[in-house]
């Protein structure tokens, strides 16, 4: 009778090796971590004294501790990927501000041929708003008495003229706001102008870079046009 040989193939042990070892690559931490519990628990088991076997309570807190370890890791990697999304989210939706004009809190205004806008921030309102502008070297070239000003945010212009109505030259200036309540200083916040050229993700969220060198969140926004 002749002999029939075998024909299943055995995996070489470097071929076994290299599959154990991919396997063990791609576990998560979690799972990991749960291989080594119950390694440690059933080696424990095997070598109890069967005189004095585990107690059962024991057995329990230790398998609680586990599920609440692995309960808070796989919290974590939810709260992760809900941040990512967050941010993501924000990014389409600060996207749709490229090219728009948006009030910031900032102390510059960049006056064209035809002046140049501006805003301010009542908290409270005010019975008399003074803004003074101020040129490069620090000299003030104009100053506005605006007087009851509601609360909100307010936009304002500057149609480029001095205090003696002679156009200055076009450029950037620096302003300064001050507000009073009867014969008390009220808070006031002075807005720039500027208009949104691109956004960018930061670990701390999306921030709009604008045309005036600033970067600023948008939760600094206070007016967008």
């Amino acid at each position: 009778m002749a002999t029939v040989q075998n024909t299943q193939s055995t995996p070489s042990q470097a071929l076994l090796d290299a599959v154990n070892t991919r396997n063990k690559s791609s576990k998560s931490d979690i799972d990991a971590a749960q291989d080594r519990f119950m390694t440690l628990l059933v080696t424990q088991m095997r070598n109890q004294d069967p005189l004095n076997p585990m107690d059962n309570a024991q057995v329990t807190s230790q398998m609680a501790q586990l599920s609440t370890v692995t309960g808070i890791n796989q919290l974590n990697n939810t709260l992760e990927t809900l941040m990512s999304n967050i941010q993501t989210g924000q990014s389409y939706q600060a996207s749709s501000l490229i090219g728009r004009n948006v009030l910031t809190p900032g102390d510059s205004i960049l006056n064209t041929d035809t002046g140049g806008y501006f805003g301010v921030e009542l908290p409270i309102g005010a019975d008399k708003l003074t803004v003074n502008i101020k040129d490069a070297g620090g000299n003030v070239v104009r100053t506005l008495n605006l007087g009851k000003q509601q609360a909100g945010t307010t936009p304002l212009v500057w149609d480029g003229l001095n205090d003696a109505g002679t156009a200055v030259p076009a450029g950037t200036y620096k302003f300064e706001v001050s507000a009073t309540v009867g014969n008390s200083a009220a808070s006031v916040t002075g807005l720039s102008f500027a208009q949104v050229m691109s956004i960018s993700n930061y670990p701390t969220g999306v921030k709009l870079n604008l045309n005036n060198l600033m970067t600023v969140d948008t939760t600094d926004v206070r007016e967008i046009f």
